[in-house]
């Protein structure tokens, strides 16, 4: 979830862990394609479990300086999320993933790389689960927050590795694509992050296609009907529409129809037609 920027309490220094993750361009895990959790795994998890339009190559991008605080150690849900994932790791396989599939490569012709320069996930106890926002530097410094409470409660246990690096996978794509100078729909902005989060191959159980309600109603709901319109229109459609927001203000019916020729609404349509067609590919 993306806010506009908020005011964060400020811990006491016993509360505080603060460790920065100096390297710019950095490791990945082994693999060399978009991964998120073992597929073995989650073959029989539903619906939900349904991936993206499959593996990409991750090339390596010049990373902004990560960092974490986690605000209370004693908190139940700093030492899951300490023993579920190894940080360093999480945080930068996190990045390279989002910019891989938002921008393709270090030196494609056709895509800007966002000017972000730093990104602090700060665990602490609050409500909800985690939103992104700009610091008090500027907006080219990024904050995550996410719940301490929320980590808590992942379940089963077996989960939270999955969990948390969706989270912050999805909460990662808000540090670095584009929102049409404002104008952008939250449901789309959102419907972007979870498109991320699907192709990284980290959706929860619970997700599935649906074309009840509206287009932008946000998350995995507009995160299917973007993996539709990638399949559609080729590899690549939500890169050039990220690209499109750098560039443009966003006004749906010209939106639509210069990126795909046609407008959202009967592409909507058409993704619903294709939903009841058991056999249909999407």
């Amino acid at each position: 979830m993306s806010h506009p920027p908020a005011t964060t309490p400020v811990p006491s220094p016993g509360t505080l862990f603060n460790m920065t993750i100096t390297p710019t361009t950095t490791a990945r895990p082994a693999h060399t394609s978009i991964v998120g959790g073992d597929d073995t795994a989650n073959a029989d998890a539903g619906a939900g479990a349904e991936r993206g339009t499959g593996k990409h190559p991750t090339p390596d991008f010049k990373l902004p300086k990560l960092r974490i605080e986690i605000r209370d150690l004693s908190h139940p849900g700093a030492k899951y999320f300490l023993d579920a994932v190894n940080a360093a790791e999480c945080l930068a396989s996190a990045a390279q993933n989002v910019l891989a599939l938002l921008y393709s490569s270090p030196d494609c012709p056709t895509t800007t790389l966002p000017p972000t320069r730093s990104i602090t996930l700060i665990l602490r106890d609050m409500s909800g689960v985690a939103y992104t926002t700009g610091s008090d530097l500027d907006s080219d410094h990024k904050e995550v927050h996410f719940s301490l409470g929320y980590i808590d409660r992942i379940k089963p246990p077996s989960r939270r590795t999955e969990e948390i690096t969706g989270v912050i996978t999805h909460e990662f794509v808000h540090c670095f694509q584009r929102n049409g100078f404002g104008t952008c729909p939250g449901g789309l902005i959102e419907g972007i992050a979870d498109w991320v989060r699907l192709n990284c191959r980290l959706s929860p159980p619970h997700w599935k296609r649906s074309a009840d309600g509206n287009w932008d109603g946000g998350y995995q709901h507009t995160a299917y009907f973007l993996n539709y319109l990638e399949r559609r229109f080729g590899e690549g459609t939500i890169r050039r529409m990220n690209e499109k927001l750098r560039i443009q203000r966003y006004e749906e019916k010209a939106f639509w129809t210069e990126l795909v020729g046609r407008p959202v609404e009967q592409l909507w349509t058409d993704y619903a037609e294709k939903l009841k067609d058991k056999n249909a590919v999407l």
